[in-house]
Formats: C-alpha cells, sequence, structure tokens
C-alpha cells in the first residue's frame, strides 16, 4: 500500500481536526496535538468500520470524512473516560 505526501497529509488534517472536535464535545479527554491526531485517526477507522456496518452514510468527501472521524473519535473518547474513571462519564 503506497501512500503519498499529499495523502498523508490530508490523513493528518483530518486526524488534527476530528481529534480537536471530539475533545471539545468530550470536555476534559483532550491528549495534546499528537494525542488528538491519533484519537482522531483511530476514530477514522472506527467509523469506517462501524457505519457501513450500521448502513449509515453521510456522503463523500473531506467534510464528510472529518464528521465521520469526530463522531468516531468521541466514541472512542467516551470508551477511554469510562475506562479512566472506572465506570463514570
Amino acid at each position: 500500500m503506497y501512500i503519498s505526501s499529499e495523502s498523508l497529509i490530508v490523513i493528518l488534517f483530518v486526524g488534527l481536526v476530528a481529534g480537536w472536535l471530539a475533545g471539545k464535545v468530550v470536555r476534559g479527554a483532550g491528549f495534546g496535538i499528537i494525542g488528538d491526531i491519533v484519537i482522531g485517526i483511530i476514530g477514522a477507522f472506527i467509523a469506517s468500520w462501524l457505519f457501513p456496518r450500521l448502513g449509515i452514510h453521510i456522503g463523500a468527501g473531506l467534510i464528510s470524512e472529518i464528521i465521520y472521524s469526530a463522531i468516531g473519535a468521541v466514541i472512542l473518547l467516551l470508551i477511554v473516560r469510562l475506562i479512566r474513571s472506572g465506570g463514570r462519564l
């Protein structure tokens, strides 16, 4: 699998925006800029796996990818917060 430098920049940008949005939605669970990028990228993978199985399709393009990634990152941050706090949100 080959990823061009432009694709890598887009992935990092989408991950950053999605992680930042998720950090704003789930307050108190931000992990800094690198952590937010990682959470956003993992959130994108979660969303790309979960949404088609649920029959959810928002559309195509950069904005829909950011929305997918942000929703996936919010799900991931809620799970991390649940684990960290011992079951309390």
